[in-house]
């Protein structure tokens, strides 16, 4: 997976309830956020 180089104020390893909430929170603030998980979600 090739993505561009881009900057963010925070990285947030694990997409589980504290770090979508930590990411919401972050980006609600005026952070640029990076949110990566292991998986994508089944569904």
């Amino acid at each position: 997976m090739n993505t561009p180089n881009k900057s963010y104020d925070l990285l947030i390893v694990g997409a589980g309830l504290a770090g979508s909430e930590a990411a919401a929170v972050a980006a609600r603030a005026g952070l640029r956020v990076r949110l990566v998980d292991q998986k994508p979600a089944e569904r």
